[in-house]
């Protein structure tokens, strides 16, 4: 979920005080609902996790729900996202990792806007620790000491992290300095055809040297082939997403078809 930037100098210092502001905002102007899409452990030949994709309640694309948040609706937004997510994935019995993408612009004091995903865990039956947060790289350019903040604050309650879209832009690297988190999604523009591009390997060689060099696990993202996937094998990567896999699928956990992992 991507969103327009705000950094902690254009937030009201009432914010920051039990985000007095943040309970003043609208509700979000639509419902929402979650479609559901595996990331797989290829050598398990199990899901590791799903990741909660959100759906217009009738499942019209995330667009058209997105296109409806701006800053004044933003935080009730997330906070229901993380909820109506949370709830979706206990009622359809997911048992493994459960991962939530967030808007850091809707978080104000993580320890204070952490608390009704605390709640609706707890609600549910469902194990923080097997929650992850992610959001994209390029989310990290306007405020990166409260980016850090916010992950530092998450891993203390027993969330995982995770960087969604690594290599996108120019911040992941520089953010990795301030803080490792648990997981980094590659890029799909970094994959696409690396069997057979030379250019494509060498770079996420290099990635995979480094997240291995720092303890993080990396996912290869958008995966749509055979060789892309034989080449994270081969690599050293065995979680994996995309359609080769699984599409999406809308309120329901998608079946995995075996011969996907041969």
């Amino acid at each position: 979920m991507k969103s327009s930037s705000l950094s902690s100098a254009d937030r009201p210092l009432n914010q920051f005080s039990g985000c007095n502001g943040c309970q003043g905002q609208s509700s979000p102007p639509v419902d929402i609902a979650f479609a559901f899409q595996p990331i797989v452990d290829v050598r398990r030949r199990e899901p590791f996790a799903y990741e909660a994709l959100v759906r217009g309640t009738h499942g019209e694309a995330a667009y058209s729900v997105l296109s409806q948040i701006d800053e004044k609706n933003r935080y009730w937004f997330d906070q229901k996202c993380r909820q109506v997510a949370i709830s979706t994935a206990a009622g359809l019995k997911l048992d493994t990792h459960l991962s939530i993408n967030f808007m850091p612009n809707a978080v104000y004091r993580p320890d204070v806007c952490i608390r009704t995903t605390l709640e609706a865990a707890q609600t549910h039956g469902f194990p923080v620790d097997r929650i992850i947060f992610e959001t994209l790289e390029s989310e990290y350019v306007g405020d990166r000491k409260h980016m850090v903040e916010i992950f530092k604050a998450y891993k203390k309650h027993g969330f995982l992290t995770a960087i969604d879209d690594f290599g996108a832009g120019y911040s992941g690297l520089a953010l990795l300095v301030d803080f490792q988190p648990d997981i980094v999604k590659l890029d799909m523009g970094l994959l696409r055809g690396i069997d057979v591009d030379k250019v494509r390997q060498h770079i996420v060689k290099g990635v995979l040297v480094i997240a291995r060099d720092l303890g993080i696990q990396v996912i290869a993202e958008g995966i749509e082939t055979s060789g892309e996937r034989d080449f994270f094998l081969d690599h050293g990567v065995s979680l994996m997403q995309g359609y080769f896999f699984a599409k999406p699928e809308f309120r329901a956990l998608p079946h995995i078809e075996p011969r996907v992992f041969l």
